[in-house]
C-alpha cells in the first residue's frame, strides 16, 4: 500500500532502523571518545541499552561498527556539502566544509578511524556505502580545490591530492583537543584559530 511519502514502513523495521542509528550514533561518540582500539561492543550494547546478541544482528563486527559510523559521517558530508550556496566561491566552500568537520570534531561526532588497523581497513574497503561517499566527497573537494587553484586563491603549485589529505586532516587535528582542554576558547572560536593556521598558515604577514 502506498502513501503520499512513498511505500508504507513497517513499525518493526521502524524500530531496527531506529535501533541501528542509536548504534551508530553510539559508536560515533565512543570512537570519537576513546578510539576504535579502546572501544568495546560491550560498551556500545550497554550505552544502546540492548544485549551484546542483539547488536550482533545488526553489525557481526566490531570493524562493522566502526565502518557504519565511518559511512554515516560520509552521508552527513554530502548533505552538508550539497547544502552550499551554489553561488559561493570553491575557497569559501572550502572554508566551510573544513569548519563543519572541526565542529562535528569538537562535539564529538567524528570518528577517528586508524588507517594502520589492517581489519578495520578492509571493514572500510567492503562498506559500499562508506567508499562510495567518501569518493563523492573527495571528488567534489577536489574539484573546488584544482578551481581555487586557478582562481589564485591557493597555492598552485600543491598537487591537489596533497590539499584535499590536509584538509581532511583537520578532521582528526589534536590541536582542536588542546585548545579544547586549555579552555581558554569557545569552541567556535577555537575553529577559527585552527581554521587561520591550516588557511593562512603561521607566517606573518606584512600589513
Amino acid at each position: 500500500m502506498l502513501t503520499h511519502n512513498g511505500p508504507r514502513v513497517s513499525f518493526k523495521v521502524q524500530l531496527l532502523q531506529a535501533r541501528e542509528e542509536a548504534i551508530i550514533q553510539s559508536v560515533s561518540h565512543l570512537l570519537a571518545s576513546k578510539g576504535f582500539e579502546a572501544m568495546t561492543v560491550d560498551e556500545v550494547a550497554a550505552d544502546v541499552g540492548i544485549a551484546k546478541a542483539s547488536l550482533y544482528k545488526h553489525f557481526p563486527s566490531k570493524e562493522d561498527l566502526a565502518a557504519a559510523a565511518m559511512a554515516s559521517v560520509m552521508h552527513r558530508a554530502k548533505a552538508y556539502l550539497d547544502s552550499l550556496p551554489p553561488a559561493a566561491s570553491p575557497m569559501d566552500n572550502l572554508r566551510a566544509v573544513v569548519a563543519w568537520t572541526m565542529g562535528l570534531k569538537l562535539a564529538g561526532e567524528m570518528p577517528p578511524l586508524p588507517s594502520q588497523n589492517s581489519s578495520l581497513r578492509a571493514a572500510l574497503i567492503n562498506n559500499t556505502a562508506c567508499m562510495n561517499g567518501l569518493s563523492e566527497v573527495s571528488d567534489k573537494l577536489s574539484g573546488w580545490i584544482e578551481a581555487a587553484q586557478t582562481q589564485g586563491s591557493l597555492n598552485p603549485k600543491l598537487p591537489a591530492i596533497a590539499v584535499l589529505y590536509t584538509l581532511y586532516a583537520r578532521a582528526c587535528d589534536p590541536a582542536l583537543e588542546f585548545l579544547k582542554m586549555s579552555e581558554l576558547h569557545s569552541d567556535e572560536e577555537i575553529v577559527s584559530l585552527v581554521m587561520s593556521t591550516c588557511f593562512e598558515g603561521l607566517s606573518a604577514r606584512a600589513t
